[in-house]
């Protein structure tokens, strides 16, 4: 793990992302290298591998038993939702959505983003944390993890205004169809909060995807912490025919950036119900 990239909230995501490794190199119930050790074995202080430790135990991924360690937390129960078909239709949120960069660097996938996006580990991606607000006020923290070959000259500015995947297609030719998205409740660390302003250990839902392009190869991985005051999930189930009804164009879809999937590519969720915004 680099030790000498700049940022704090990219030495966090990258501790987060090395502790997440070990997670899933075991079985539940196996035990994980202590903070101290850990601290060693990534390069970084105590309370970097602190934060990340608590955003996993209270994500449910690990476990702390007072005097014996941390360990793989039990397997989660995944429920699927299904509807008729494969597509989902997401009601967009209301409100004037702009973006805040927090940190826009360049470097090595690493072994579990490059995985996801079918790369060496050794090969480039552009790392995008960013937080997003609507009407002015906090709503979201997202990190974006981009296959650097296909953003050439990618912008802050492009990051920060606009819509991200209209500058995809427009400017670098990259044109997103599917996601598969996964969606957990969770809570927010204290980082998180100061950046949400909400108090510590909050609700949140937490969005994870997988972008790919119109030939089925990974764009992009995302995961994003939306507040859990501000959002809720909805699943509709096809148990008929129904009527169709045009797509309503404007607004912002809560988890996926405005885009091609705005206008009429599908999505593939976990959950393949629609997810909508709450008051």
């Amino acid at each position: 793990m680099d030790t000498d990239v700049p940022g704090t909230v990219l030495k966090r995501e990258r501790t987060r992302d090395a502790v997440l490794e070990l997670i899933e190199s075991r079985s539940p119930g196996d035990a994980i290298p202590s903070e101290r050790a850990l601290c060693s074995l990534l390069g970084v202080s105590r309370p970097t591998v602190r934060a990340a430790v608590d955003e996993l135990v209270a994500a449910g991924l690990l476990v702390r038993e007072h005097g014996r360690g941390m360990f793989v937390a039990p397997a989660k129960i995944t429920q699927e939702l299904v509807a008729g078909d494969r597509s989902l239709t997401v009601p967009q949120a209301a409100g004037a959505w702009s973006s805040r960069l927090l940190e826009f660097t360049t470097l090595q996938a690493g072994a579990r983003v490059g995985r996801k996006l079918r790369m060496s580990p050794a090969a480039e991606i552009v790392y995008v944390a960013r937080l997003r607000l609507v009407d002015g006020a906090p709503m979201a923290i997202e990190h974006l993890h981009i296959r650097a070959e296909l953003v050439p000259g990618l912008s802050a500015q492009e990051l920060e205004s606009g819509d991200l995947y209209e500058h995809l297609r427009a400017t670098h030719g990259v044109h997103v169809h599917e996601a598969v998205q996964a969606i957990e409740p969770t809570v927010v660390t204290r980082a998180e909060a100061k950046l949400l302003d909400v108090p510590e250990l909050s609700p949140a839902l937490l969005f994870e995807r997988l972008t790919s392009d119109t030939s089925g190869h990974p764009v992009e991985y995302v995961h994003s912490l939306y507040r859990g005051d501000r959002y809720r999930i909805v699943s509709r189930l096809a148990l008929g025919p129904a009527a169709e009804f045009p797509p309503d164009r404007e607004g912002h879809h809560p988890g996926i950036p405005p885009g091609d999937f705005a206008h009429g590519d599908a999505i593939t969720s976990s959950t393949r119900g629609d997810i909508q915004a709450g008051a």
